[in-house]
């Protein structure tokens, strides 16, 4: 199954080769190196440029100063390293509660979420997504579950990076807990000030231009975009588009709310909604940003033969890459729904990922972290 992975994660890299690390390193070495702008340079051919906060760029200053094949290695193992530690968060609990050998399951298990479209999408582009989720996953599976003190700080470094997990900020608020909201609130605060103070011009221009320029990142309608943006974007209603987004991010996060608020206690229920949630309500979702699928589609693994259904289609249609079929146009009759396929098992995942209490969770409760195999200690 090894052989089979770096397989897929090769044809991968054929295709994407290391695009969004390209426009990274050619950013930082302009602003870091040549004294630039880092919101002026775009790379070459192309529209796409740096589109994170000027903390982001802090943190990924050293990929500025190193040969850019060390800035892959480092980039892959790191998302390697992170994928295999939410593996084990996500599913390690299944693993020793059916009984099942711990390192060979574990090894299934890694293999598979390495096969996933948006992890093999992260890597072979050379994005963050994974790093983002191992902050926010260790903020509520130790940090939370265990009460610790310093819960919150994760969400804060993420959305200071990255400005979509802020909505996890949003889950503390609804789940009362205000400690941890105050802190994730003030840690993306202080990184975002910080960043300010150093890189006054950089930030002007973050906050006040680039932020807003969506061209930046690509074009709405095209097939990876799968938020509901892009799914409107996709439909022939320009002129009401928008303001249909608006309708449907906001009875998005009302379900969002309704369902968390009924189990608050469910930390692992409570990553895997607010992931799905972050994803559809995105006005740009590329698939490898849907790494924050992972939870649910575990959840409803682990919960049984009928969400288990949900969770192993969810899977395997996501993996398959059958929806480009439709990324250069429709391919009708059912281009409305495999052009849109992540959308669609977003929603369905919101809807029916199962939440439990910590009375009525089966066997151990999966929101606790246990400690991890050998392999990942060493």
């Amino acid at each position: 199954m090894a052989s089979v992975t770096i397989l897929i994660v090769y044809l991968a890299e054929t295709r994407n080769e290391f695009f969004d690390s390209r426009v990274y390193y050619g950013a930082l070495t302009y602003w870091f190196r040549d004294g630039g702008m880092v919101y002026d340079w775009l790379r070459p051919g192309t529209p796409y440029g740096f589109t994170y906060p000027p903390f982001a760029g802090l943190v990924m200053a050293p990929m500025a100063f190193l040969p850019f094949a060390v800035v892959l290695l480092v980039a892959t193992v790191a998302t390697l390293i992170t994928t295999a530690v939410l593996t084990w968060w996500f599913a390690g609990p299944m693993i020793k509660r059916r009984g099942w050998t711990v390192w060979f399951a574990f090894a299934i298990a890694f293999c598979l979420a390495v096969a996933f479209e948006p992890v093999r999408e992260t890597i072979t582009f050379g994005q963050v997504n994974t790093l983002l989720l191992t902050l926010v996953a260790a903020d509520l599976m130790i940090g939370l579950s265990k009460g610790r003190k310093w819960a919150g700080v994760g969400i804060g470094l993420a959305t200071a990076v990255k400005l979509t997990p802020g909505v996890f900020i949003l889950y503390l608020l609804l789940t009362r807990r205000w400690r941890a909201a105050a802190t994730a609130a003030g840690t993306a605060a202080a990184a975002t000030l910080a960043a300010a103070a150093l890189f006054p011009d950089q930030s002007r221009e973050f906050w006040t231009s680039a932020l807003w320029d969506t061209s930046r990142v690509g074009v709405l309608s095209y097939f990876s975009n799968q938020s509901e943006r892009g799914f409107l974007a996709r439909l022939p209603i320009d002129q009401v588009a928008g303001k249909i987004w608006i309708v449907a991010v906001l009875a998005t996060i009302a379900f969002w709310a309704w369902r968390v608020r009924k189990q608050p206690d469910d930390l692992m229920g409570g990553l895997a909604l607010t992931g799905i949630l972050g994803c559809l309500i995105s006005p740009v979702t590329w698939i490898h940003h849907c790494v924050w699928l992972l939870p649910a589609i575990v959840r409803c693994v682990d919960s049984g033969r009928r969400r288990g259904i949900l969770g192993a289609a969810a899977y395997l249609l996501m993996t398959s890459r059958l929806g480009w079929l439709w990324e250069k146009g429709p391919r009708p009759p059912l281009e409305i729904l495999g052009g849109n396929l992540y959308v669609w098992f977003s929603l369905a995942l919101l809807i029916w990922t199962p939440l439990t209490s910590a009375d009525t969770a089966p066997g151990p409760d999966i929101s606790r972290v246990s400690d991890p195999p050998a392999v990942l200690r060493t």
